[in-house]
């Protein structure tokens, strides 16, 4: 798929390799003791779903390696859920998603 039509779909597959956006990192904040989004002008804090979640989020792994991986460390792992997060960082183009 070309890059630039994968970022203005919105709907997140098993098959996707989601990756943060270019202008979006993933970072601990010390002075939250949380990880947090940053984008230029926001910070977004995240619960320790949303970063378990994030820290895979390398491009590599499809969605469906994702919810494999968040299964084995913490046993249930609504799938829909972890689409649905990803789905809505999509929406806001924080997050690419290329298929295999």
């Amino acid at each position: 798929m070309d890059p630039a039509l994968a970022t203005t779909r919105t709907e997140v597959s098993a098959s996707d390799r989601p990756r943060l956006a270019r202008h979006v990192r993933l970072t601990f904040s010390r002075a939250r003791q949380r990880h947090v989004l940053l984008h230029p002008e926001t910070v977004v804090v995240l619960n320790g779903s949303g970063a378990a979640i994030l820290e895979l989020c390398d491009g590599r792994r499809t969605v469906a390696e994702i919810e494999a991986e968040l299964g084995a460390r913490y046993r249930e792992v609504p799938g829909e859920e972890v689409r649905r997060f990803l789905t809505r960082l999509v929406a806001r183009r924080w997050m690419e998603l290329t298929d295999g």
